[in-house]
């Protein structure tokens, strides 16, 4: 009695906790269900309202539904052939009501045939407070009522101007949108306050339901006007936007813990008798005999040998986890003489998250485990192989002989990851950047040589991936120097005092004047002299460092700007500064803070900005253009360039790319290449210019084929700002002095005022 009575209240109580649990899961479960069709329902009633608004817009914006609505008499046909017959054919409206600017009936169609216009007037006194509303200029959005689905609002979208609404009409729930008949440009002009009206009615019950029904799965959806559910049914309110009440949905919902529990709760309880008849006689046996209690120990001993292999290993690929590769590194190294050599590998995928994005996190998982297994057939037993994370992987080589060794072995795992990796019948392809630290000429201790075998592997990465690098001292110099001019730029960004910008002028085609000039950040450090901006702007946006930096800019370029406000002023932006969601109210904020005119500055942006084509990059550009800024596309043609970006992205200006430029007259492909980049431009009424014109064969071309603007050292380099004021003042004096037929020497005459 003293083993039974303590196993028979466990296992009573273990049951009764299961059996808690259980009916708590089964209720969690339907509920959750209920819940989920019904924000299933409530999303799709709010769906039609923004659905009905876009199939009116198709044929309320259109100029030829505004000539045909002006005319008289109408043409019939073509109004219900266009407007309400196609409505209700393509998009199942169950009504369409035309009003005139006097809000009279021009045309009624009822579910696709025209009717008498008289049959308005049953639904005038529903529709009166919409159509009053968007007549009196409906740009403003009304608040939220307590409808239990979403209001309508009036909703401005381009030259759309609608309200949509839920009501009760004629006795049944509806969806009503009216919109504004406007015209879909400016080519056609229409007096404010003549607009007809389109008014579109979608029923929410009768064909609607059945097909809500069988979208979502849902059983026994109907509408009714009171809330009389049946037995395992459930209802949702239905109110109108002024918060009336219309009626109810109701259905039967989807049940899956009572589904559950009907399927397998017999089966449940013969299993837990069947536990019960166990214990007993388990606890009888325990009684009796001791090899119970001794199997029990060898099964926690292999629980334990389970565990520890766990806690050094990886789950995923068996491998080595992190912590088996530290310790067996640590013992290797500890082991080795004078004269043994080891190299320590660090491996990372490239394109994974390409593979994770496009396939899914499972097919990710398949090409880690498959790529372990191809590093285990590569390599030697005794070499240590193991995943840290993620994508990334380790390799001890103990024992090698001569670094050729190496790099055959790094060439060899380079193959290997070029073949496809099959998963589920696709193929995905990888690539992997490796780096390698040599012991014992990187060193002899482990954090020391993993970390030099991280710098080459950023080595390999840095410099395009899918290859690998072996440590030397000068990446170890790199690395410190690139964390010095860090931490001296962040200190020269707080003072500004060894920061300068240069000025490089762009002169007008027909060689007659500076029209505005690119400012060009230059660091004067104090020990190393100057720092070339290729050496410190990428250290800036890995850093974070490249937002400050570009705002100085900005306010340093404004001030020259009011200096020579005839001149446009072209400021650099990089792809890094447009991660921040505000960086066109930054921008916008500074040019005001500073008094300078937009319409003179420009920002040049690059072709990897438009690449990404997010939202954020789009509207940050928008708001710029709306504010009067110039936005300029640089080193044009270096790039995926695409007219569809060109489109997407309003800019000003293209620059030419001066690896274009420099070729001229050696390459016909280049001077072909300029040619249609100009041509395309100035069919976009885009501005055009062209960087690196260093010689006068170059200038006569760029000026035949219809260049607007160029730049280069043919004209002037990148001057301080006191250098520029003297320039413009020397070549107005020459200009004044000399005589048209001189004006054709007007590039020399920068370059001489730029040397002089």
């Amino acid at each position: 009695m003293r083993v039974l009575l303590p196993v028979a209240l466990s296992t009573a109580a273990a049951l009764a906790l299961a059996a808690l649990a259980l009916a708590w899961s089964v209720r969690q479960s339907d509920e959750f269900s209920i819940q989920r069709q019904q924000r299933m329902t409530e999303r799709s009633i709010r769906a039609v309202l923004g659905e009905l608004a876009k199939q009116q817009e198709m044929v309320a914006v259109w100029n030829d539904t505004v000539r045909q609505l002006n005319q008289h008499p109408l043409d019939e046909k073509w109004i219900h052939a266009n407007i309400g017959g196609w409505l209700h054919l393509t998009f199942d409206q169950d009504r369409t009501y035309i009003l005139n600017p006097q809000d009279q009936p021009v045309d009624v169609v009822i579910d696709g045939t025209r009717v008498s216009l008289d049959a308005f007037e049953e639904v005038r006194t529903s529709f009166q407070e919409l159509i009053r509303g968007l007549r009196n200029d409906a740009g403003q959005t009304r608040q939220n009522s307590s409808s239990h689905f979403a209001p309508g609002a009036y909703l401005k979208s381009g030259r759309a101007l609608h309200d949509t609404r839920l009501l009760k009409l004629l006795g049944r729930p509806a969806a009503v949108s009216a919109m504004k008949i406007v015209p879909e440009d400016d080519d056609l002009i229409q007096v404010p306050g003549s607009e007809f009206l389109l008014v579109s009615v979608r029923f929410l019950d009768g064909n609607f339901l059945t097909h809500l029904a069988e979208q979502n799965l849902i059983e026994r959806l109907r509408f009714s006007l009171t809330n009389e559910p049946g037995e395992n049914e459930v209802g949702v309110p239905l109110r109108s936007d002024e918060g009336k009440h219309i009626g109810y949905f109701i259905w039967k919902p989807e049940l899956p813990g009572t589904t559950i529990l009907r399927t397998f709760g017999p089966s449940i309880i013969a299993v837990c008798a069947l536990l019960i008849c166990v214990m007993a006689l388990l606890a009888r046996s325990l009684r009796r005999s001791m090899s119970k209690l001794r199997k029990a120990v060898m099964e926690l001993r292999a629980s334990e040998a389970q565990a520890h292999h766990l806690a050094f290993h990886d789950v995923l690929t068996g491998l080595p986890n992190r912590a088996m590769f530290d310790e067996r590194l640590d013992h290797t190294l500890a082991g080795a003489g004078p004269q043994d050599k080891l190299a320590i590998l660090m491996l990372d995928l490239d394109r994974f998250k390409h593979v994770n994005d496009t396939l899914g996190h499972q097919a990710g998982d398949c090409v880690v485990r498959e790529f372990g297994q191809r590093l285990s057939l590569l390599l030697r037993g005794s070499d240590t192989i193991a995943r840290l994370g993620g994508d990334e992987f380790a390799v001890v080589l103990a024992g090698i002989g001569e670094r050729e060794d190496v790099e055959r072995i790094c060439a060899r795992i380079l193959d290997a990851v070029h073949k496809p990796f099959e998963i589920s019948g696709k193929q995905a392809f990888v690539g992997v950047s490796i780096g390698v630290a040599l012991a014992p000429e990187a060193g002899l201790e482990r954090v020391d040589l993993m970390r030099k075998a991280d710098i080459a592997l950023y080595q390999a990465k840095s410099e395009g991936r899918n290859s690998y690098r072996i440590f030397t001292a000068v990446m170890d110099e790199a690395v410190k120097v690139r964390s010095t001019i860090e931490e001296e730029l962040r200190a020269a960004l707080v003072t500004g005092s060894d920061l300068r910008l240069f000025y490089q002028p762009q002169v007008d085609v027909d060689g007659q004047s500076i029209i505005g000039l690119e400012a060009l950040v230059r660091w004067h450090h104090p020990t190393r002299g100057m720092i070339a901006p290729h050496q410190f702007i990428p250290i800036a946006e890995e850093t974070g460092l490249i937002s400050p930096l570009g705002e100085w800019v900005l306010r340093q370029a404004c001030v020259a700007s009011k200096r020579w406000p005839d001149l446009t002023i072209a400021v650099n932006l990089s792809p890094i500064q447009f991660r921040t969601g505000d960086l066109a109210r930054q921008l916008i904020d500074i040019v005001h803070e500073a008094g300078a005119d937009p319409r003179r500055i420009e920002f040049e942006i690059t072709e990897s900005l438009l690449l990404g084509d997010s939202d954020l990059s789009h509207s940050a550009l928008k708001t710029l253009r709306q504010e009067g800024f110039k936005i300029a596309l640089d080193d044009f043609g270096t790039g995926y360039s695409s007219l569809s970006y060109l489109r997407r992205f309003e800019v000003d200006k293209i620059k030419i790319d001066r690896s274009f430029i420099q070729h001229l007259g050696q390459q016909d492909e280049s001077m072909a290449i300029v040619t249609a980049i100009v041509t395309l431009c100035r069919a976009m009424g885009l501005t055009v210019t062209a960087e690196g014109v260093e010689t006068e064969d170059q200038k006569l071309f760029l000026s035949q084929t219809g260049c607007s603007e160029m730049q280069g050292f043919l004209f002037s380099g990148a001057l301080p700002e006191d250098q520029i004021g003297d320039l413009l003042t020397s070549l107005k004096r020459r200009l004044t002095s000399q005589d048209d037929a001189d004006l054709a020497s007007f590039s020399q005459g920068i370059r001489q005022a730029a040397l002089a």
